[in-house]
């Protein structure tokens, strides 16, 4: 029986607890699952699982601001989709927000629809984010399973090279370049050398 994988999760951070209460009550009605905090503190004693997630973050926290605390989640390696709430948003708040990372900025009073759209959105943003993420690691993983010698005649190979010049410029048989070629390319899951160049760029990107 294979494990269900987690639900995505809403936090919310607010210091209003009316609010927490509404918001959970709205995000339960369409089947989310929703954890519900007064402070970033408290926030950040959740144990988050590998699962999408966002947080709906309020910008004016007691004791610290939406803003300052977006910049202490990066410090915590926490990341996900943030939409911020405020009942006191202006346009200079806004795009502080924004620039920092932030995927949306309601002011309150809202509506539910507006809300409910924004979260849609950043799960599955989220959701695209981890999927990518785990084909670069495995992607990475393959190529950490190549041979010294592998990774070297891939290198050149991607570069256009033929086999010959590959043996040329490595001190090395033509054959023993075309065996090298053949294993990387098995090893990294390439049906085609096209692929091979794509895993190339890839990595090189990460």
């Amino acid at each position: 029986m294979t494990s269900q994988a987690p639900m995505p999760t809403v936090f919310v951070v607010d210091d209003d607890p009316a609010l927490r209460t509404a918001l959970n009550s709205l995000l339960r009605s369409v089947g989310m699952q929703v954890f519900t905090y007064g402070s970033g503190a408290e926030f950040l004693q959740h144990p988050f699982e590998d699962a999408p997630a966002c947080l709906i973050l309020d910008v004016r926290l007691q004791g610290e601001s939406g803003l300052d605390f977006q910049v202490r989640l990066s410090e915590h390696k926490v990341s996900m989709p943030i939409i911020f709430v405020s009942g006191h948003g202006d346009i200079a708040m806004s795009v502080k927000a924004m620039k920092a990372g932030a995927l949306d900025f309601l002011v309150k009073p809202f509506r539910d629809q507006d809300l409910l759209d924004a979260v849609s959105m950043a799960l599955q943003q989220d959701s695209k984010r981890r999927e990518t993420g785990k084909s670069a690691a495995n992607l990475r993983a393959r190529f950490q399973t190549l041979t010294p010698r592998e990774q070297e005649v891939m290198a050149f190979a991607v570069t256009g090279l033929m086999n010959k010049q590959i043996a040329a410029e490595m001190g090395l048989s033509e054959i023993t370049v075309k065996i090298h070629r053949g294993h990387a390319m098995k090893k990294m899951q390439a049906k085609t050398f096209a692929d091979l160049v794509k895993m190339s760029e890839a990595l090189a990107g990460n």
